[in-house]
């Protein structure tokens, strides 16, 4: 690609804002030229606005040290200036449901990774490899929004990467009752262990929000587009009930899921489709896809945290101890990384495929 997209990044100070930065220095298709956050920060260089709170473990990249942190509400202004932008503001969920649908107005595509718009009827929520399809729902949401080029896109909610995938892969077998509980690290909570110390050697049994999420995001993203409707229908199974719990992990997300299926897959009918399955992000060879999606772990004490959650470089998952069950079918451990496939790292390859599929494009 001859001339690489510039991309906005709202709320470019936060830990997932941050993440972004990251994981787009050097992208071959995409170069951070704007960055925007609350006012409090606007003004002032990138380097300075985060000051000490920089996260992650690679140093912060030196070609947005010195750019100049913009107004994150000065709509039209970020938006003058870009291709499109990644959404990771920090704000109530009615304030980011309209300054993104603001930005979107101004003909700039937003991938998201909020949750404000995840049940907006026209707005796609997507794991790429699953339900890229998902997609052909954003002319009825320019429609809505009198656009031509500008919509807004989002990705999941991070706890269901260690298990949706997983279950998407064995659709086959019919999967209709799931129980899942996920185990999930502080930085999903945008913390450190610094800046939650009462996290250390303690668990917490409750995360705002989030059982429902865990819970009902698959069925979207395994439901299918009503064009009479303009909306996305949700699945009606498999249905999935579940607990999160906030663990002393930094980055990673465990699943513990028990599974019952309508027909009797062996066991190495469930590894295979794991090892198998693959999606648009593969076919096209896109630059952050993971090129074995899902990985079966045969060792007994696998996947770890520790020696796992980057594999892929944080954008595949991990499964093992898959194993007959007493009382449902079949039981697994799935890990995937938080803050990589499960946020900027799955927003960055939404937007991959956005821009494949031609619904991203220069201004």
């Amino acid at each position: 690609m001859s001339e690489r997209l510039k991309v906005g990044i709202l709320g470019a100070t936060g830990m997932v804002g941050q993440r972004f930065i990251a994981l787009l220095e050097n992208h071959p298709w995409f170069e951070v030229t704007t960055v925007a956050a609350s006012p409090r920060s606007a003004g002032r260089t990138y380097e300075e606005a985060v000051g000490g709170r920089w996260k992650m473990d690679t140093p912060m990249p030196e070609a947005v040290k010195k750019l100049v942190v913009k107004n994150v509400n000065e709509v039209e202004q970020v938006a003058s200036e870009v291709d499109f932008v990644f959404s990771a503001v920090d704000m109530t969920k009615e304030e980011i449901k309209k300054i993104e649908e603001d930005y979107a107005k101004t003909e700039t595509p937003v991938v998201s990774n909020n949750s404000a718009h995840r049940w907006t009827p026209d707005v796609p929520m997507m794991i790429p490899e699953i339900n890229p399809e998902h997609a052909e729902i954003i002319r009825y949401q320019r429609e809505r929004l009198g656009t031509s080029r500008g919509f807004v896109a989002v990705k999941p909610n991070c706890s269901i990467q260690s298990y949706a995938p997983v279950l998407s892969a064995w659709m086959e077998y019919e999967p209709y009752e799931v129980v899942a509980t996920t185990y999930q690290a502080i930085s999903g909570a945008g913390k450190t262990f610094a800046d939650w110390p009462e996290m250390v050697g303690n668990i917490i049994p409750y995360i705002g929000g989030e059982e429902e999420k865990s819970e009902k995001e698959p069925l979207r993203i395994w439901g299918h587009i009503d064009p009479e409707k303009k909306q996305i229908v949700s699945a009606e199974a498999p249905v999935i009930t579940c607990q999160c719990i906030r663990v002393p992990v930094l980055n990673g997300h465990t699943a513990a899921v028990f599974v019952k299926f309508r027909k009797n897959p062996t066991k190495e009918q469930l590894v295979e489709a794991l090892q198998t399955y693959s999606g648009v992000p593969q076919e096209l060879n896109l630059p952050s896809a993971p090129k074995q999606f899902i990985r079966y772990m045969e060792e007994e004490n696998r996947p770890q945290i520790t020696q796992d959650v980057d594999y892929e470089n944080g954008m595949g998952v991990s499964v093992g101890r898959l194993r007959e069950d007493t009382v449902y079918d079949w039981k697994f451990v799935g890990l995937s990384h938080n803050t990589v496939r499960g946020a900027a790292g799955g927003a960055v390859l939404c937007a991959e495929l956005l821009k494949a599929q031609g619904y991203i494009t220069k201004k």
